[in-house]
C-alpha cells in the first residue's frame, strides 16, 4: 500500500471500531485531532485522519496547500474539479481497506469530513460497496450531484447520513447542505442536518450532537 496518504492516527490498535475524518481545505491531519477529547463515546475508537495531497487552487490565486480536490471559482459547488474528486475517492477507499485489513468490519466504519473533506466523505460513502456505520458531512455539500443517481452502491442505501451547518456560512453556503439534505432523502437516505447559529466553523453543541450520533452509529 505504497500510496496510502500519511495520516495522523489516535487511539488503541485493538479497536474494533473506526472514524477516518478528513479536513477541510488548507488544513491538515491535525486540524480536528484535539475534537477526540471532546467527544464522549461509549465505544473504544480509532481515529484516523488523514493529510490531503498538496496541490495548487485556483481560488487561492494557484497557490499550494493541502487539498482534496481544486476549487475554481468562490462559488464553490459550480464547475467541479470531478477529477480531483475521483482520486480523492481512490485514497479513501485505499484507507477503508486498510482498517478492513486490521480487523474492522466495515460496517464498524464511520467516514466523516469537514467543509472540501465532508464533501469527499459524502461522495466515497455513498459510491462505497460495502456497509458503513455512517456517513457525516460538517459544514459541507454533496459534489457531482448529477452524477450520484447513477454511481450510488446498494450496499450503504441504509447508512445514516448526518450534516451539521453554519446557518451564517460564508464559505459553503447553509442552503447548500439543505440542497444536500432534500436530494438524499429523494433517494430515500436516512439523513439528519443539525443547524447551528455559527459561521464555517465547529460549536460545542455540535459536538455534543456528533457525539450523540457516533454512538448511535456503533450501538
Amino acid at each position: 500500500m505504497s500510496d496510502l496518504l500519511p495520516c495522523v492516527e489516535i487511539g488503541s490498535s485493538n479497536s474494533t471500531y473506526s472514524i477516518i475524518w478528513l479536513h477541510g481545505l488548507g488544513a491538515d491531519g491535525h486540524d480536528f485531532e484535539p475534537i477526540v477529547q471532546e467527544l464522549n463515546l461509549n465505544q473504544p475508537v480509532r481515529f484516523i485522519f488523514p493529510h490531503a495531497p498538496t496541490m495548487p487552487v485556483t481560488v487561492n490565486n494557484g497557490m499550494s496547500m493541502p487539498a482534496w480536490y481544486d476549487i475554481t471559482s468562490a462559488q464553490i459547488d459550480s464547475r467541479p474539479d470531478e477529477t480531483g474528486i475521483r482520486q480523492s475517492q481512490q485514497s479513501i477507499l485505499l484507507l477503508i481497506e486498510k482498517e478492513i485489513e486490521r480487523g474492522i468490519k466495515s460496517s464498524n466504519i464511520i467516514l466523516a469530513g469537514f467543509s472540501q473533506g465532508g464533501a469527499i466523505a459524502l461522495h466515497t460513502g455513498l459510491r462505497y460497496e460495502k456497509p458503513l456505520a455512517g456517513i457525516m458531512g460538517l459544514s459541507t455539500y454533496l459534489p457531482l450531484m448529477d452524477s450520484v443517481k447513477n454511481e450510488i452502491h446498494t450496499a450503504n442505501r441504509k447508512a445514516p447520513i448526518m450534516l451539521a451547518h453554519g446557518i451564517h456560512d460564508p464559505i459553503v453556503p447553509f442552503n447548500l447542505a439543505e440542497k444536500t439534505k432534500v436530494y438524499l432523502e429523494q433517494l430515500n437516505y436516512k439523513t439528519e442536518l443539525h443547524s447551528y447559529v455559527m459561521e464555517h466553523s465547529v460549536c460545542p453543541e455540535e459536538v455534543n450532537d456528533i457525539s450523540d450520533w457516533i454512538n448511535s452509529c456503533f450501538a
